[in-house]
């Protein structure tokens, strides 16, 4: 007859040693998993990055804007503080006649009541009421008008550079909101840039440079006419410049200061920001551009260069070391429209 004998049951001890064994496997698990996060996508850090170096332009823009509005001020309050200072001279020299006018009275008879308060430490109030006075001669009384006039020229001039003092204050304040904002961007960039391995940092600098030789080639030889074709000649020029915030040449530029730069060197005048330079010319749709018109990218306009041919812009394109004066396909950005400068 067959012996059934029951199964011997694994021990309580061993029950707890292999249930210690499994928790300590999938703590382990997690722990490298904590450990070895994902690698950062390429693209999708491109992709930010790109993001902030377009926000860090149009804080650029905007600083370009404000220091344009600085120096305007700057030179306007200096003319202002100018005629000032020169009338106050002129007044001293017409009291100074009325002055001498009141002596010869006095050595021939005299002097008349209207010179005596007008000549006095506070003959502001009086001036208004001293033309009024016969006895006064002809003379004094058109000395005193050319007074009155220039007190009043002097308390508007020095009344309006106040004014724009305040202005210039107001001007230096946002000056420095906005470079710090563009540092700010231009910094977090950078940090995103960080999370790459070298390897993927050296793709996308090899990416970069492939497009941008593929953009030069794509242009090829192409030449404008007249000054906008002087002027894409000039941006050629300082191929491979660096881009810095606020330049304008020769050596950096950011983006409105090489269009700028680029016409000038053409012999014309152009503004200073991508915001005022949209209204320089004539405005244009892609099929009218022509080599050396500016075009512009990005709904709120922060970005512009030249128009290159062959569907190429010149252009000074970001601040990372990838950047600077370099050719881009024109449908890596947004188009928006062209302007034809003249």
């Amino acid at each position: 007859m067959a012996s059934h004998r029951r199964p011997k049951q694994p021990s309580r001890s061993r029950v707890t040693a292999l249930t210690a064994f499994a928790a300590a496997a999938v703590a382990l698990s997690s722990q490298s998993a904590m450990a070895a996060p994902d690698k950062p996508n390429k693209d999708e850090v491109k992709a930010k990055v790109d993001a902030l170096y377009g926000e860090a332009e149009q804080a650029t823009e905007k600083f370009d804007g404000a220091k344009d509005r600085q120096d305007k001020l700057e030179k306007e309050i200096a003319q202002l503080q100018d005629q000032v200072a020169r009338g106050q001279l002129e007044l001293n020299e017409m009291r100074n006649t009325l002055g001498s006018m009141a002596s010869a009275q006095y050595r021939t008879g005299g002097i008349d009541q209207s010179l005596t308060l007008l000549l006095s430490d506070d003959p502001q109030s009086y001036l208004d009421k001293a033309s009024t006075f016969q006895q006064l001669s002809g003379k004094q009384i058109e000395t005193i008008g050319r007074i009155q006039a220039k007190q009043r020229s002097l308390a508007q001039q020095r009344q309006e550079a106040a004014g724009k003092l305040a202005d210039l204050d107001a001007t230096r304040k946002e000056l420095g909101e906005q470079k710090k904002a563009a540092q700010d961007k231009l910094a977090a960039a950078q940090a995103q840039l960080n999370t790459l391995s070298a390897q993927d940092r050296a793709a996308l600098q090899d990416e970069n440079n492939k497009s941008s030789s593929s953009a030069a080639k794509n242009a090829g030889n192409v030449k404008g006419s007249g000054r906008a074709g002087a002027a894409l000649a000039a941006a050629a020029s300082v191929k491979g410049a660096t881009y810095h915030m606020g330049d304008t040449g020769p050596d950096s530029f950011d983006c409105s200061g090489l269009t700028q730069w680029a016409y000038a060197q053409a012999g014309v005048s152009i503004s200073r920001t991508t915001y005022t330079q949209v209204n320089d010319g004539t405005r244009i749709g892609r099929s009218e551009l022509q080599p050396g018109d500016l075009v512009f990218f990005f709904s709120d306009l922060h970005h512009v260069g030249l128009y290159a041919g062959n569907g190429q812009v010149l252009h000074a394109s970001h601040p990372a070391p990838n950047g600077g004066v370099k050719y881009e396909p024109m449908d890596d950005m947004p188009f928006q429209f062209g302007v034809r400068v003249g």
